[in-house]
């Protein structure tokens, strides 16, 4: 593996991924994950002295028993050779195949081993392999060449994989199962497979569309795409070709925009809808509702436009939160019930689709939705929650039935508080302002990881009462009634509509969505960035747009927020070169009224 001695893996390992998940400090691979991959790895290849909890031993023992292991280089189209990790059964009786593109990540295929010797266990060959590119320089999980950002040289790799299992496994049925870049690789490959060889797959916090989830409503998702450049195990000159390096540079710079959007469509499942539609695939996806690399909009516009056999599971969270410890090390006596769900199902759907299991995914309904926050925690040392109840999770036939009705709340001017209101009646000729370019402490969270400790029960505490009020602008209701304990379900995605000038040709207004408590502490229900270019200076412009679709139930007592700023860290400001603060003005004009429009379900 490398010159370092294979870790010891002990419960207390074990006990980090399941309560703490799969990302580490900054943008990295949790050093757990990495721990019992490494030590399972050495397992299987015979090393003496490996130290692991009595139930990983136990596995590699029973894998060990029906199967061989084998780590092969396939040699893809154009002599690129690709890193892979293959689990044969020995029975001789036909079994199907689960081929695992590696997600994003410097350590390529290696992280979720645990999985592949699951998959093993429920009767799959298994055919774990990292994408060209991914991986960290004289490492066994690296594959060569340049990466390829699920374009057509992945298509082609994941067909020559194809290939490689026909001939080395002679699986009964083939499937696909990714999570991140391995899900979107996994759909593409499904879509494009010259021969559809293809029977199922299973893509765990995907994308719908590459373009829309890195640039949307003219704003450049930076930190995610500056995360997947610094993610791939080497240096943005050695990982990618030179017109793959130009087109980030010109992305993180704002250039050529046009050329990165036509890049990243050629990149989306969703442009290759109708091909997954006339070859049947059952596709089965799952996304979370506060996802900073790939946000549920988009995925929510490709699952409706399939018509294949499928399901959607919408969990709370970040980017690979919900799937992430049960691919990687999950085993029995779980921190908290409901944990094992996300991964449970995806291999009951690959059991039904490849194995031919009589089991429940047939009745599924398509949608199954995790309203945000409704899980129930007792406190614990160290200053944390756990849950003791999980999230209520409701289920439809399509993401349509989510969303039933919407009720108006509209904009008023500065009262006095110095904030405005949210009412039921249209009001106008008000405008308000604010210093445009500063950071406030209204942000969405940290990329991967406020997500996250949302999953494991610890929603990120906001103190609205603290914003700065020079630099952003408040609205809010009235303490809301209701019937029970909910004042408003909240179910599918918002809009908001604003009349903005700015005092330079441009402004990025985010807007972020809050469930404000009777003692003033907040939690984010959703938000969303727009950026207006080619104004008139001190012109009026009126804009609207979506915020990420929600689940959300807002109890009784408590009110709602809607703040709007010009700067995230998530995201591209529009006044990124200019040396000093601007100006942002926000008004309702007759006719178009500033309004927030909530969806309920």
């Amino acid at each position: 593996m490398t010159s370092d001695q294979t870790p010891s893996v002990t419960e207390a390992t074990l006990t980090d991924i399941a309560t703490n998940g799969v990302w580490g400090p900054g943008h990295s691979v949790s050093q757990a994950v990495v721990d019992v991959s490494r030590a399972l790895l050495a397992a299987l290849q015979g090393e003496e002295g490996v130290e692991l909890p009595s139930e990983l031993s136990k596995l590699v023992a029973d894998v060990q028993r029906i199967a061989t292991i084998a780590l092969p280089r396939i040699v893809s189209h154009d002599g690129v050779r690709l890193s892979s990790f293959t689990i044969k059964l020995n029975d001789g009786a036909p079994h199907p195949v689960v081929i695992v593109p590696a997600g994003w990540n410097p350590f390529g295929w290696l992280p979720f081993l645990y999985a592949y010797l699951k998959l093993a266990q429920r009767g799959y060959h298994v055919l774990a392999y990292s994408p060209r590119g991914i991986g960290i320089k004289g490492w066994p999980s690296t594959s060569e060449g340049f990466i390829d950002v699920a374009g057509p040289n992945d298509w082609a790799d994941g067909s020559v994989v194809i290939d490689y299992a026909q001939e080395s496994l002679e699986p009964s049925r083939i499937g696909f199962l990714g999570e991140s870049y391995g899900s979107g690789i996994s759909q593409l490959v499904a879509a494009h497979d010259p021969a559809g060889r293809v029977d199922a797959v299973v893509a765990l916090s995907t994308w719908g569309n590459l373009a829309t989830s890195l640039y949307n409503n003219g704003t450049r998702h930076l930190e995610a795409v500056q995360a997947l450049i610094d993610f791939t195990g080497g240096p943005l000159e050695e990982k990618f070709d030179e017109e793959t390096q130009q087109l980030l540079k010109d992305f993180l710079n704002g250039r050529n925009l046009d050329e990165v959007v036509a890049w990243g469509t050629e990149r989306s499942p969703q442009a290759y809808v109708d091909q997954t539609n006339a070859r049947g695939i059952p596709t089965f996806i799952s996304n979370t509702w506060h996802e900073t690399l790939f946000p549920v909009n988009p995925v929510l516009d490709l699952f409706e436009r399939l018509t294949v056999p499928k399901r959607l599971n919408l969990w709370i969270g970040d980017h690979g939160a919900p799937e992430g410890p049960g691919l990687a090390g999950l085993v029995t006596g779980l921190p908290f019930p409901g944990l094992a769900e996300p991964t449970r199902e995806a291999y009951e759907w690959l059991d039904h689709h490849l194995l031919g299991v009589d089991n429940d995914v047939p009745n599924w309904p398509a949608v199954s939705s995790q309203s945000m926050f409704t899980y129930q925690t007792v406190a614990i040392p160290g200053g944390t929650k756990l849950i003791t109840v999980p999230a209520r999770r409701e289920t439809y036939q399509a993401w349509q039935e989510v969303t039933t009705g919407s009720e108006n709340w509209h904009l008023t001017g500065a009262g006095d508080t110095g904030d405005g209101a949210l009412t039921d009646k249209p009001t106008v000729g008000w405008s308000r302002d604010f210093a445009a370019g500063a950071l406030t402490s209204s942000v969405a969270g940290e990329l991967l990881k406020t997500g996250q400790q949302e999953w494991f029960g610890n929603p990120r505490v906001y103190e609205p009462a603290n914003f700065e009020r020079d630099q952003l602008l408040v609205w809010s209701t009235d303490p809301l009634a209701g019937s029970g304990e909910v004042a408003r379900r909240i179910r599918g995605a918002a809009t908001v509509r604003l009349t903005v000038r700015s005092s330079t040709d441009a402004a990025t207004v985010v807007a972020y969505l809050y469930d404000v408590a009777p003692d003033g502490t907040a939690r984010i229900i959703t938000h969303e960035p727009y950026t207006a270019t080619d104004l008139t200076p001190n012109v009026n412009t009126t804009v609207a747009w979506l915020l990420q679709a929600v689940s959300y139930d807002l109890p009784v007592g408590h009110r709602l927020a809607l703040v709007v700023n010009s700067r995230d860290p998530l995201y591209s400001y529009a006044g990124s070169d200019l040396p000093a603060l601007t100006t942002t003005t926000v008004s309702s004009v007759s006719g178009s009224e500033a309004r927030l429009e909530l969806p309920l379900g």
